[in-house]
């Protein structure tokens, strides 16, 4: 087996070294230079503020970004370990995306173990790196990675994406087995999109692999499947799924939940560039999910978030299931910088739900994971800052009409958690973000009624006097509105990344800058309705 062995120890020892001058180097003048003359108790006029430099809830590295994580849970540590794509600030022509990691016991804090997989020098098969998974073979004691290696500039002759694979004995020191390939033409597949495997055994103990192409007979996009006994030998099984209509299914994650089998995957249409998962009873019952209609799994088409969410993939230490996937960031830090026909920026920070499965039908909903919930501890006293339309009794706020409360200014991580009553299935109500008592434009999140009340959406607007309104491609799928009109609202943020939970049943991701020290309020939109506000619980460490 010709192999390439990569010596990490002197690379981590210069990303120490790196990370501690990129700590201090990487302060803006605020950090140095805290405005100590303000009266941040007592005002509530805006403040343009940043972000702090490092992410500590939803992790980012401190030079540049998270690309696709292929998360994998280890279970000789006992530890998940979350794989990504390094997105540098800048990088290289034709060489990039190095694969990294980080390690954390429970979604809430992480520890980089720095690069394990670097891509290849210009002439090589990987010399930019695409998504893939990590694996374990208990019967051989070795990691497995298997990645998508991108050539530059291939010719006629070349493929421009090939599987290929690292493997390691401890974690720590990886080698790329050179000798080992997968490439789509030689199974009437695409030799240009041929990309993403996820490896996974069955019940009978079979590996499976799952990649993302196109059949060159035909040009429609399917998830290809390869099984092995021993993953040395893999052999081509067929069409494991077929993708609807004219859309790709990217970074495909396939896993058992308990008497359920899912696809989680990213949907690379501009229209709906979220992460979306399909069930079946049975391995052949989810390969089947899209032979006809698609099986839609529920009343979301199967999607798990909103577009500021993506390429999420799974990882489960037996009890829990997580799901990771990126938040992107904004051009010029304009929360306003994305609609349905502009893609987000590719990479971000990264994001952690919880999975929970409806033992009644065996479908998917995301929920707060409990240790971040637990990891904002500090408890933080409710003060009215101003507003209209609105009374305070014990601890309940009753909001008329077009109406709002302002609360004191935010910390740099956040969390919410309260419960809105409303009057009528059919009234409008939201939180607003990055709000001041002077702000000429704030950001809304609005539990928007929809089909006559008998379903919410979370829309995102940029309201006030010079706000642009409604801001396409940024709002939620629909989702049932309650019975009770009662709606337990858990909104988390770290930095400029922010994330809204509602009745445990739909999340809502997204990136809104200048939340940290100013002020948010929460509104009631339509003229003779009403909220009620109760339960308020304000949070951070």
């Amino acid at each position: 087996m010709k192999q390439i062995i990569i010596n990490t120890k002197p690379m981590a020892s210069l990303l120490t070294a790196f990370l501690a001058i990129s700590a201090v180097a990487g302060c803006s003048e605020k950090d140095l230079y805290p405005d100590t003359a303000k009266d941040w108790e007592g005002t509530s006029d805006y403040f343009l503020t940043d972000d702090e430099t490092q992410f500590t809830t939803y992790y980012k590295p401190y030079v540049g970004n998270v690309g696709d994580p292929m998360p994998f849970f280890d279970p000789k540590s006992g530890t998940y370990r979350i794989l990504y794509l390094q997105d540098f600030t800048t990088n290289k022509t034709g060489t990039y995306h190095p694969i990294w990691a980080v390690e954390t016991s429970d979604g809430a804090s992480y520890t980089s173990l720095g690069e394990l997989v670097p891509y290849g020098s210009i002439d090589e098969q990987d010399a930019a790196i695409g998504t893939g998974c990590a694996v374990y073979n208990e019967d051989t004691g070795l990691y497995h990675i298997y990645y998508t290696g991108n050539k530059y500039q291939p010719t006629a002759s070349e493929n421009g994406q090939v599987v290929m694979r690292a493997v390691s004995t401890d974690f720590v020191t990886w080698t790329k087995d050179l000798s080992f390939s997968l490439k789509g033409n030689d199974n009437g597949y695409s030799k240009s999109d041929f990309r993403d495997p996820c490896v996974f055994q069955d019940d009978a103990g079979k590996w499976h692999m799952v990649i993302s192409t196109k059949r060159t007979s035909d040009g429609k996009g399917v998830l290809a499947e390869y099984v092995s006994d021993d993953m040395n030998e893999w052999t081509h099984n067929g069409v494991f799924m077929n993708m609807i209509w004219d859309r790709f299914y990217e970074c495909p994650d396939v896993f058992k939940m308990g008497d359920w089998w899912y696809l989680v995957y990213s949907d690379i249409a501009a229209f709906d560039r979220k992460v979306h998962y399909m069930k079946g009873k049975t391995l052949d019952e989810l390969k089947s999910a899209t032979a006809g209609e698609p099986l839609w799994p529920d009343s979301k088409e199967g999607a798990l978030d909103s577009r500021a969410f993506y390429a999420g993939k799974t990882a489960s230490d037996g009890g829990h299931r997580l799901l990771w996937g990126w938040c992107p960031t904004r051009d010029g830090e304009d929360n306003t910088e994305v609609s349905a026909e502009a893609e987000p920026n590719w990479g971000g920070a990264l994001v952690c739900h919880e999975l929970v499965q409806n033992a009644e039908d065996g479908t998917l909903r995301c929920v707060a994971p409990e240790a971040v919930e637990n990891k904002y501890s500090e408890t933080c006293e409710v003060r009215i800052m101003g507003g209209e339309g609105y009374t305070a009794s014990g601890g309940t706020y009753s909001l008329t009409g077009n109406s709002h409360i302002l609360f004191s200014r935010l910390s740099y991580h956040n969390l919410l958690k309260f419960s809105v009553k409303a009057d009528a299935a059919t009234t409008a109500f939201g939180i607003s973000l990055v709000r001041g008592s002077d702000s000429e434009k704030y950001y809304s999140v609005i539990f928007n009624p929809e089909d006559n009340g008998a379903s919410r959406k979370l829309n995102f607007e940029e309201r006030g006097p010079e706000g642009k309104g409604f801001i396409s491609g940024i709002d939620s799928s629909f989702f049932p509105a309650s019975d009770d009109n009662v709606y337990n609202v858990t909104v988390i943020t770290d930095n400029s990344v922010c994330t809204v939970y509602v009745n445990d049943e739909i999340v809502w991701t997204n990136r809104i800058y200048g939340i940290s020290r100013n002020c948010w309020s929460v509104d009631c939109l339509t003229d003779g309705g009403s909220i009620e506000v109760s339960d308020l619980q304000i949070r951070k460490y």
